[in-house]
């Protein structure tokens, strides 16, 4: 049940839908005073009344019922109470039948949902840079498709540019095919970085050439560029494998090549397009921006061409209900101009474009170059992340079952966890110490969490209950059940905000919700009228644990 939505179908106010209401309706810092609330202070202009009088009055004319149970008016808030033991059948209930689709809904049917997120770059390792596109997109596919969207997962791939002229006049002089094939794309990040720091001024020209000739159409040189394209997508695609993220298009910025054209003829016609010093530029003083270069002097595209071409396509194709961006707070000015150029040549869809920023994620040593060879590769700390969640676990548990792919699953969980758990616009210091606790807000606190569950569930099975249904519920009880109760809410809201770190909160907190339910109430050793239902509160908790990781891309081990 959507008790925001139920409790503001109860509350009429002249103006003023049940939406709106729901959507003000907010939980109190102080659970004592109600398990939801809602202020009515912006109802005082409709209704000429004070806040205080108008929740007052409000609370007369709300009666209680099965769900709920005390209605109280407060400073000018509205408190609700709900029924303790309806709140916690229901819910459970609910999650019962509906299982691994608990907290799913149709929300979404009908509409699609464009995520541009990873965005490797060819003939470059995977790095640790990557990392937040990379989870953070993938947990929003997951996200929307579990509300019943149609997801297209696109990777925007790094495929163009002068980069890929010097890496095969870097091949030519230097390397050889088959140790850049046992190297893979390692080895051609080595040719790379020797470029940059050994070209003569001739290697450049032959360099620029190179580029040219891949443009043009060059057997020789597309060749070469497709097998340094073959190489890095085998190699990320492991990668993407381990983090539990897919794809649905890999068109890069060499297949909107062809495609910018209609799009310069539709700026020339609209009388958008102005020359300055040379360049074709979309004017954007206007809203405060410079200029949106579209054609530098020398006729060649930019990154803004190329992605108007690519908007225009992902709109005729997929005719998107949303089209996100997921890219580095570093990119803000860029798509404030690109979408401002949108609307400005009329794209009414232009609204539906949306840039998913995010912060940077760095090791503790700091920055990286792929240009001069400092960068950390991501595939290095996750698999150094898996060895230590190894050795934690042979430490803790050296009799377990399974241990590496318990491991895997801890370790990778670990770096996806880092990664979501804070809200994405902060920079990420990341450090392996502390992704990797067992305590604390972590995803292994989670996944502990979980094995615990599982523990008891195991220990259950062949028990008979007198009764699973709840009696009267001790605090403990009562706010797992409340939190349990709110994981739908939950996966509406980290989709409407873009925002996965609020699932990742969410798993935190019904976890130390649990187990202080687990620590403070016997379960198995209960009293009969209570044993059956506790049982039955941790099958719930594993199983909204479950969803809510698995929605992070995180797995979860029986036993840890």
């Amino acid at each position: 049940m959507d008790y925001k939505k139920y409790i503001a179908e109860k509350i009429k106010v002249a103006g003023v839908s049940a939406d709106e209401i729901a959507e003000a309706i907010a939980i109190p810092p102080n659970t004592e005073m109600g398990d939801y609330a809602l202020p009515c202070f912006k109802f005082s202009k409709v209704l000429r009344q004070s806040p205080v009088a108008i929740a007052q009055n409000l609370a007369q004319s709300i009666g209680t019922d099965d769900v709920i149970a005390e209605v109280t008016a407060l400073n000018g808030y509205l408190n609700f109470k709900l029924n303790k033991t309806g709140l916690a059948e229901a819910t459970l209930d609910r999650i019962e039948s509906e299982g691994a689709k608990y907290g799913s809904s149709d929300i979404g049917s009908g509409k699609t949902v464009c995520i541009d997120y990873s965005s490797v770059n060819i003939a470059k390792p995977f790095h640790i840079g990557h990392l937040s596109t990379t989870v953070i997109g993938g947990a929003l596919y997951k996200i929307y498709n579990f509300l019943g969207y149609k997801v297209v997962g696109i990777n925007h791939l790094g495929d163009y540019g002068t980069q890929f002229g010097k890496l095969i006049c870097a091949y030519k002089h230097w390397g050889k095919r088959a140790e850049v094939e046992k190297g893979g794309i390692h080895a051609v990040n080595d040719l790379y970085v020797r470029f940059n720091s050994e070209a003569t001024e001739e290697m450049e020209a032959e360099a620029r050439e190179y580029f040219r000739l891949i443009e043009s159409g060059d057997k020789e040189a597309n060749e070469i560029f497709e097998w340094f394209k073959s190489l890095t997508l085998a190699y990320v695609n492991k990668i993407y494998e381990r983090l539990g993220v897919k794809f649905d298009s890999y068109n890069g910025e060499r297949f909107y090549s062809d495609k910018m054209q209609p799009v310069i003829d539709e700026l020339k016609e609209k009388g958008l397009l102005k020359v300055s010093e040379g360049a074709s530029i979309v004017d954007l003083e206007p809203y405060s921006m410079p200029p949106c270069l579209i054609l530098r002097s020398d006729g060649a595209s930019l990154y803004a061409t190329r992605d108007l071409a690519a908007a225009y396509y992902r709109k005729n194709t997929y005719d998107f209900y949303k089209c996100l961006y997921v890219v580095a707070y570093q990119q803000n000015l860029h798509f404030k101009q690109i979408f401002k150029v949108l609307e400005l040549l009329g794209k009414d869809w232009a609204k539906d474009m949306v840039h998913v920023a995010y912060g940077m994620v760095s090791l503790e040593d700091g920055a990286m170059s792929t240009r001069k060879g400092k960068v950390v590769w991501l595939e290095d700390v996750i698999n150094k992340c898996v060895e230590k969640a190894y050795k934690v676990i042979e430490d803790k548990n050296p009799d377990l079952e399974n241990k590496r792919d318990i491991a895997e699953k801890v370790g990778v969980g670990s770096v996806i966890f880092g990664a979501l758990y804070n809200n994405k616009i902060k920079d990420i210091v990341f450090s392996y110490d502390k992704v990797l606790s067992f305590d604390g807000e972590t995803g292994v606190y989670c996944q502990y969490t979980c094995a615990r569950a599982n523990s008891v569930l195991q220990k259950a099975k062949g028990m008979q209950f007198k009764t699973r249904k709840p009696a009267e519920l001790l605090p403990q009880e009562y706010e797992v059940v409340k939190c349990l109760a709110s994981f739908p809410e939950t996966v509406k809201d980290a989709a409407e905000k873009y925002e996965p770190s609020y699932i990742a909160r969410y798993a935190v907190d019904l976890s130390q919700k649990f187990n202080k339910f687990y620590f403070d109430c016997k379960i198995l050793t209960a009293e009969e009228e209570s044993r059956g239902f506790r049982v039955r509160l941790t099958e719930a908790t594993l199983q909204t644990l479950q969803n809510a990781l698995s929605l992070l891309g995180i797995g979860v081990p029986d036993k840890m």
